[in-house]
């Protein structure tokens, strides 16, 4: 057994198949059982992934990409592709989410590619639909929710986050490597599931519909009372606000019920319909992700959330802290 940190010796943490029963309470009042998590297989813990490296039906990547704020506004966009290459998990290849996993024909970043386009993308990286793949970042792990959102949208199903990323396998010691790995081309057949992602259409249904629509980014976000903020302040009116962060823990996602409890508290799990979105279709994944995990699938990300959203002025937003 590995000499394992805390955090990751938790079973429920580490992606264990271990179940334990616990409730929790909806919005309405109505006590809920929660037995772990409806898709364990979303996730994949530090020894399994030990245990099964260099196998020959595994993909793993690092799919890691940087953030900073700019004092003039926006964000500057940084690869993760350098860390990468001075260390990364033993075998691991790299995803481009910045350019080759995006449309980069368009206005903005980070946007959905094409079907075509993306099932290039992901042939290229060198998955097949016969490929496990894992995924890890050695930034945000919304990144790897995101590549990870990419590839359920383009229909392969057996596709997991490395449940702790890439502190967890520093953490127990595990080796690193350096340099580059690639692994060879082959030809990816998409089989896209429907409504993965939201459009602005969808978003403008949503309003006037019963659809629950959740904003991922910070508190001061979706207020509109922070120091950055999307052009024009505040948040899609209607919206609830569950940062992404409350839905992890150290890297790890948190246990089912205290993830089930989260997600419940602004009624995600019990909605009909949930869009998430963010700045820009990331942190949005995690939300998205969370809810997959515990059993809601009528979930989309909205891809062009925020960014896309204050380009109209006559797109309507609403400051505070309430919807």
């Amino acid at each position: 057994r590995l000499n394992l940190p805390a955090a990751a010796q938790n079973p429920l943490r580490a992606g264990s198949l271990r179940v334990t029963i616990t409730s929790y309470t909806d919005r309405n009042g109505s006590i809920i059982m929660a037995t772990g998590y409806s898709q364990p297989h979303y996730l994949t813990d530090v020894e399994t992934l030990q245990q099964t490296l260099g196998e020959t039906d595994l993909r793993l990547f690092d799919t890691a990409v940087f953030l900073t704020p700019k004092s003039t506004g926006g964000y500057r966009i940084d690869s993760g592709y350098q860390n990468y290459q001075s260390e990364h998990i033993p075998g691991a290849g790299f995803i481009d989410l910045i350019s080759d996993w995006s449309d980069t024909s368009s206005t903005l970043n980070f946007t959905l590619p094409s079907q075509t386009a993306l099932a290039e993308a992901i042939g290229e990286s060198g998955i097949n639909q016969e490929h496990r793949v894992v995924l890890y970042s050695n930034g945000h792990l919304m990144w790897a929710t995101r590549a990870w959102w990419l590839l359920h949208a383009a229909g392969h199903r057996n596709v997991s986050v490395l449940n702790g990323n890439l502190r967890a396998w520093k953490h127990a010691g595990l080796p690193m490597a350096s340099g580059t790995h690639q692994y060879p081309k082959t030809t990816f057949s998409a089989h896209p599931v429907n409504h993965a992602f939201a459009n602005t259409a969808d978003v403008e249904e949503a309003i006037a519909g019963n659809v629950c629509t959740v904003n991922a980014l910070t508190p001061e976000l979706y207020r509109g009372d922070g120091d950055f903020y999307y052009h024009r302040r505040g948040h899609i009116p209607g919206s609830l606000n569950l940062y992404y962060d409350q839905m992890l823990d150290n890297d790890y996602f948190l246990p089912p019920s205290a993830l089930a409890a989260s997600l419940e508290t602004h009624g995600l799990l019990s909605a009909k319909q949930v869009i998430a979105y963010c700045g820009g279709g990331i942190a949005a994944t995690v939300d998205g992700f969370a809810c997959k995990l515990m059993g809601q699938h009528k979930v989309a990300v909205y891809d062009g959330s925020m960014s896309e959203w204050v380009q109209e002025h006559d797109r309507p937003l609403t400051l505070g802290a309430l919807p």
